[in-house]
């Protein structure tokens, strides 16, 4: 298949099974004898130790619990969904036609889950040292400049650190609405330091509603 190739070339791997990458881009709405769930959860498990190794060796006078946060900001579905985008990879999937009426090709979830199949059956087919190969050509390629500053965007922990130091309390995080739909649902959240309104902000998930709003927070107190 045409198709099929032009993924390949991006991702510099050719198949030697091309029925394990079909297996691969093969979501589970499209009611097959065979889905990409198997695959993808090895690939997880790839990833998460590929990532684990590059930052051991990448920053080597971090502690555990930084090189912990770090890994948790690389191997998570926003930033794998983030890397599957580059590929265009919600193009190349089978889906159900319910499912792609849904926008199922633009789900963060779908698109992360079948680039975590796709590096699980690379694994698979070549093993780990291939795999590696081409998951770290993809993170470097979207995260050109990984560093701990860029990657750790903990500021509600920062904020919360500020505040007791300065107020002697703790910033208090209310969900004014969710709204959208389904499969593009957003939140609003309002930050309060001692009841008044310090920030307010709008994501795609309440985490990331709170964290942006716990960094606009530091930056009008000028930590930031």
């Amino acid at each position: 298949m045409e198709k099929i190739k032009v993924l390949e070339q991006r991702l510099k791997y050719t198949f030697k099974n091309q029925k394990l990458l079909i297996e691969a881009l093969t979501h589970k709405s499209f009611k097959k004898p065979f889905s990409n769930e198997r695959l993808e959860f090895l690939g997880d498990a790839v990833l998460d130790l590929v990532v684990g190794e590059f930052l051991f060796h990448k920053f080597k006078n971090d502690a555990e619990g930084d090189l912990s946060k770090l890994r948790a900001a690389l191997v998570n579905e926003k930033s794998f969904a983030k890397i599957a985008k580059s590929l265009d990879l919600g193009n190349f999937i089978f889906m159900s036609i319910a499912e792609e009426n849904n926008n199922g090709r633009a789900k963060p979830s779908i698109l992360s889950d079948a680039l975590e199949a796709i590096i699980g059956a690379i694994h698979l087919e070549s093993g780990f040292l291939e795999a590696k190969k081409v998951a770290l050509a993809l993170i470097e390629e979207n995260y050109p400049h990984i560093d701990a500053k860029n990657l750790i965007r903990d500021y509600k922990t920062k904020l919360q650190e500020v505040t007791q130091a300065k107020l002697g309390q703790t910033p208090d995080y209310e969900t004014l609405r969710a709204f959208g739909p389904d499969h593009q649902k957003q939140f609003e959240i309002v930050l309060k330091l001692e009841g008044i309104e310090y920030a307010r902000s709008i994501a795609s998930s309440k985490k990331e509603a709170q964290q942006l709003a716990a960094k606009i927070a530091l930056e009008k107190l000028g930590i930031l």
